[in-house]
């Protein structure tokens, strides 16, 4: 119901359509300019959030690990897992932008018009796929380079009982596992964009 009206509000206080001009039942190409720009916004952070994940998953992380162990079997790892490290920090700061946008996007649509289908949905899956987000590049990161500055070496290099070792590789799975939820999260959300 509050859709109709707000549609039907919409409608009548359009200059247009008050005017009386020709063709004013037509969306003239002012028309809810705030709308698309914040639509577009919306789509343009998911698909950033989104492909970085399937970018660095399925293609930086084995490249990056294949060709540097090829190159130097005995730094190579090391090496890969430094650079990659590096690279998954850094898209943490991405990710924390991207679910802002969102956020602040859905906030807007929400003001601007008719709330989008399934709004609370949305936001709900944004706002838990952020904070998983944090938690992994807040807490499980840090952990992780706690790790790596305590042990002074790379700790895929110490004993496969080692404590430090089998925490490293807990959090080295948990971290993956975040990002995949995130993943499934943000395709939902890729979904119902594609049915709109």
């Amino acid at each position: 119901m509050r859709r109709r009206v707000a549609t039907f509000i919409n409608a009548a206080t359009r200059a247009d359509v008050c005017t009386g001009k020709i063709g004013g039942l037509l969306p003239g190409p002012n028309y809810n300019r705030g709308m698309l720009a914040l639509r577009s916004a919306y789509l343009l952070a998911l698909v950033v959030w989104l492909g970085g994940i399937v970018v660095l998953g399925a293609l930086v992380a084995p490249t990056t690990f294949g060709v540097l162990q090829a190159a130097d079997p005995a730094a190579g790892l090391d090496l890969a897992g430094e650079l990659f490290g590096t690279l998954v920090a850094r898209f943490h700061l991405v990710e924390y932008v991207a679910g802002g946008v969102l956020l602040l996007t859905l906030a807007g649509m929400r003001l601007l018009g008719p709330r989008p289908a399934h709004f609370a949905v949305r936001v709900g899956i944004v706002a838990v796929a952020l904070g998983i987000t944090i938690y992994s590049g807040v807490v499980v990161l840090g952990d992780i380079n706690a790790i790596q500055q305590d042990v002074g070496t790379p700790p895929w290099q110490l004993a496969e009982g080692h404590p430090q070792r089998v925490e490293f590789d807990a959090l080295h799975r948990l971290s993956e596992r975040l990002m995949l939820v995130d993943l499934v999260g943000l395709l939902a959300l890729l979904y119902w964009e594609a049915r709109e």
